[in-house]
């Protein structure tokens, strides 16, 4: 039902998808080691759904009797220098993976795949969303700058996210 270089390009994104849950995972742990635990919990619950997020196209791949071919996935960064630096590097790894989304949905439109295209318009919506959270996050960074009392507040903020049903 898709083509070969849709099955390939839904691949190499499941990997993607995978790494991104261990680089969260990782962030996570770093936040833990440094004892920020709202900013673990919710870098916990973002590789949990980028884990979810990689399912969807494990199943989709499925589904449409195509192959799924799993890689090796690649070690994340461990350590960083402060919270809003490994805030700043998940809004450059969600950039990276809307385009990388968008790569594949400007595929499936070239070859008149219009199921794969109808399945990724999910994933751009999600996107668009995950870039803007993260974004946010960066610019309350921005704002309390130095602040120790702002950063643990916003450290307890962040823990009270609670995981999104997908």
């Amino acid at each position: 039902m898709i083509t070969e270089k849709i099955q390939k390009a839904l691949n190499e994104q499941i990997n993607k998808e995978f790494y991104s849950a261990y680089l969260y995972l990782s962030m996570a742990a770093h936040f833990e080691s440094e004892n920020y635990q709202g900013f673990a919990k919710w870098m916990r619950i973002q590789s949990d759904e980028e884990y979810m997020h990689m399912l969807k196209f494990y199943d989709y791949l499925l589904q449409t009797g195509s192959k799924v071919e799993l890689e090796a996935i690649a070690k994340p960064a461990n350590t960083w220098n402060s919270p809003k630096e490994i805030f700043e590097a998940a809004k450059g790894h969600e950039i990276f993976i809307t385009n990388s989304i968008n790569s594949i949905a400007s595929l499936a439109q070239e070859e008149n795949d219009f199921a794969t295209l109808n399945f990724l318009n999910w994933f751009v919506q999600e996107q668009i969303e995950e870039v803007a959270t993260v974004t946010t996050i960066v610019e309350q960074f921005n704002l309390i700058g130095d602040n120790k009392g702002a950063l643990f507040m916003l450290d307890r903020e962040l823990g009270n996210r609670q995981p999104a049903k997908i």
